[in-house]
């Protein structure tokens, strides 16, 4: 299995004066995928794991690399991968290719999220169901990219 790619198509809102994207929209879009990876690949809508499992993900530390511009009208496949799963956190890092070159790296970032209770906003240990269920998206992706790699 490859690792999941959720396409955005950039909107006129997420440019700046200067017609390129405003630079902390891709948060906005590596929040986006994340959603969508859970809905696509975890089969968990992302708002009943907020209001039926309990379970919030605030971000607690973010960073990103620019590499190329992006403009109004093009179209991002941000990769999500999960880089680390701790006690208590999880740091996930995306990558984000142009549409209609799918090896043109445009963006990469990360940000390491914090387990809380929904409802009370204590900080919890990762739920052994998440753990597992990102641990298993991993290792498949790990093994795709491995039989990938076998010609």
């Amino acid at each position: 299995m490859t690792a999941f790619r959720n396409p955005i198509k950039v909107c006129f809102s997420d440019i700046d004066n200067a017609g390129i994207v405003y630079y902390p929209r891709f948060m906005h879009y590596f929040h986006l995928s994340i959603e969508e990876f859970f809905s696509k690949k975890l089969g968990i809508d992302f708002a009943d794991l907020l209001h039926k499992r309990n379970v919030s993900l605030p971000t607690v530390h973010v960073q990103s690399d620019f590499r190329q511009r992006v403009k109004y009208g093009d179209r991002i496949d941000v990769e999500v991968r999960i880089l680390k799963i701790g006690r208590t956190a999880i740091t996930w890092g995306y990558k984000g290719y142009r549409g209609s070159s799918p090896e043109e790296l445009l963006v990469e970032g990360h940000n390491t999220t914090v387990c809380v209770r929904t409802d009370t906003f204590e900080k919890i240990e990762v739920p052994e169901w998440l753990k597992k269920a990102l641990t298993d998206y991993e290792e498949d992706c790990a093994q795709g990219a491995a039989q990938g790699s076998v010609s």
